[in-house]
């Protein structure tokens, strides 16, 4: 072992701290591209086994979230899922979204039988402010959208003040 391996001032620069790979933001980054090109190329079947790869796979349904001066409306597309195979649950400070989907397809011919199930679920949890009233929270579905609705309090409604500017 040398001794210029022992003082700290005589390290060769390149090496660098071992690192986890998840801790570094690149990483993530890199990840999340990675991510966004096999979503987007599954749908030209550019991917031999995309197919499987979904099948096993969860999902994650957009959502949309508006604030008026009355309330919250959070909006989720999950379509090919039943009304009941999905659950919101509300708390002081999130809302859960939570739903599986379970399909299957049945092909007979006359030389052949297909049968193909798939099955997912998602789990999204949305933070909100304080301010809710929970007695009042709505949640419909129609074609694929379930939407939420969360009124305000009377006193998140008045919570602020509007400041007029003035020049000078």
């Amino acid at each position: 072992m040398a001794i210029k391996s022992l003082l700290p001032s005589l390290k060769r620069r390149t090496e660098a701290p071992a690192k986890r790979e998840d801790e570094h933001p690149f990483y993530s980054l890199q990840r999340e591209m990675n991510r966004l090109f096999d979503d987007f190329f599954r749908g030209f079947d550019l991917e031999p086994f995309g197919a499987l790869e979904d099948r096993y796979a969860g999902f994650s349904p957009s959502v949309d979230v508006r604030e008026s001066d009355e309330e919250f409306t959070i909006k989720a597309e999950i379509p090919g899922i039943d009304e009941k195979d999905v659950e919101v649950l509300v708390s002081d400070d999130a809302v859960t979204l939570k739903g599986e989907k379970k399909e299957e397809q049945e092909d007979k011919g006359k030389d052949y039988y297909r049968l193909e199930r798939t099955y997912g679920s998602f789990h999204r949890v949305i933070p909100l402010p304080k301010g809710i009233n929970l007695e009042k929270v709505e949640a419909t579905f129609k074609n694929g959208v379930l939407t939420v609705k969360l009124p305000k309090t009377e006193e998140a409604q008045t919570k602020g003040k509007k400041i007029p500017i003035t020049t000078e």
